[in-house]
């Protein structure tokens, strides 16, 4: 009797570099995919300083030499990028040469698709020399080409990884920005930017208590809503338009809020008002485009301020809330591992966008490959 031949599994090395509009610093995660699957291997955070973010934040707004300034920006974030990966190797006692490539997000400056484009600043080219490493890069602009968004791009990869075959679940990354992926058992995968997710929240409580954030939204919890202000806010066209849509800082941001603001507010009643806000753009997001929402899985910083959990859960009686932990996958680490698998489309020629999702003509393939520079060429 012959016996079969042994099953060989070919297993792939990448990293994803996540750095989103929370401007809080770089996730980096070394992802293993085995025949495809992705496994988490090891993490790495490196903050970014207040003089960087301080720079990155101007650069949201037109400034005097901006292109200069944003180039600048570009190979300082690199180097980051580069010090972020190499304490991952070493974390994990993994070689460069072992990685496959690394997917890097980059930091996002404008986000215009309507005017057909979406900027992120990052230097990949520089990246890849720096680290050894082929960079994969400028996931969005493909999207944009074909019409799309170029955001949000996480739901391909919640769309192969989280779905249930029984239960309509719904993914929600609560960053700078929220977005959701909406996973119905029985009907195609959706998604879009809800609206703010902790941006707001962390500028205001930033501005008035000089903290990054409001942790666990204690204080705004010790706060009242403000009706009128709250209003005034869900007001704003964005919340109400049907997707596919994407924002970010160019419409949500600091000048947007005073604007909203009467002039006579206690501090902390505008935070708990702001974080009123996060609740009900991603609650009526969900309740107005995804009936029948069984299960709320939450990821990203603000999965882990209980205040906004206990708003949401107000939101949406008789959804179950729990963290993507609950399926295996760390909340804090989603979007890196996110990027590491659309490098991995990207170097496979597969493409990794979802035109129901982003509005794109039809499917992509997603980002520019830096190669690896030759060796003992660096």
């Amino acid at each position: 009797m012959i016996s079969a031949p042994m099953q060989r599994h070919k297993t792939d090395l990448y990293i994803g570099i996540m750095s989103g509009t929370s401007l809080d610093g770089i996730d980096a995660a070394l992802v293993a995919f085995t025949d495809g699957t992705p496994e988490m291997r090891a993490t790495h955070y490196r903050p970014y300083g207040a003089a960087l973010k301080e720079a990155l934040l101007a650069l949201h707004q037109p400034t005097h030499d901006e292109l200069h300034q944003a180039l600048l920006l570009g190979n300082a974030l690199a180097r980051e990028y580069a010090v972020a990966v190499a304490a991952l190797l070493e974390t994990a006692g993994v070689a460069a040469a072992d990685i496959a490539a690394v997917g890097c997000h980059g930091q996002t400056l404008r986000h215009r698709p309507e005017h057909g484009y979406s900027l992120q600043i990052g230097n990949h080219a520089l990246l890849a020399e720096l680290s050894g490493i082929a960079v994969v890069g400028d996931f969005r602009s493909a999207d944009i080409a074909a019409g799309g968004h170029g955001a949000p791009l996480v739901p391909a990869f919640h769309d192969m990884t989280l779905r249930d075959s029984a239960r309509h679940r719904v993914i929600v990354n609560v960053g700078g920005i929220a977005n959701l992926t909406s996973l119905p058992p029985d009907a195609p995968t959706s998604g879009f930017d809800c609206g703010p997710g902790n941006m707001l929240m962390d500028a205001w409580v930033a501005a008035h208590r000089s903290q990054p954030y409001d942790h666990d939204g204690a204080w705004a919890a010790s706060g009242r809503v403000i009706p009128a202000l709250l209003e005034a806010m869900l007001a704003e066209p964005y919340f109400a338009a049907a997707p596919p849509k994407s924002c970010g800082r160019d419409l949500f941001n600091w000048d947007w809020l005073r604007r909203h603001l009467p002039g006579d507010e206690a501090p902390v009643d505008v935070q708990a008002t702001l974080l009123a806000l996060t609740a009900a753009g991603i609650g009526g997001a969900i309740t107005r485009f995804c009936p029948g929402a069984e299960e709320i899985y939450l990821c990203g910083g603000g999965a882990h301020n209980t205040a906004l959990r206990r708003k949401l859960a107000e939101a949406l009686p008789g959804c179950r809330i729990a963290l993507t932990d609950a399926l295996g996958v760390d909340a804090d680490w989603m979007e890196a591992i996110a990027f590491a698998w659309l490098a991995r489309q990207a170097l496979h020629g597969e493409s990794a966008n979802l035109p129901r999702v982003t509005g794109a003509r039809h499917p992509c393939i997603l980002g520019a490959i830096h190669p690896a520079p030759p060796v003992g060429g660096r």
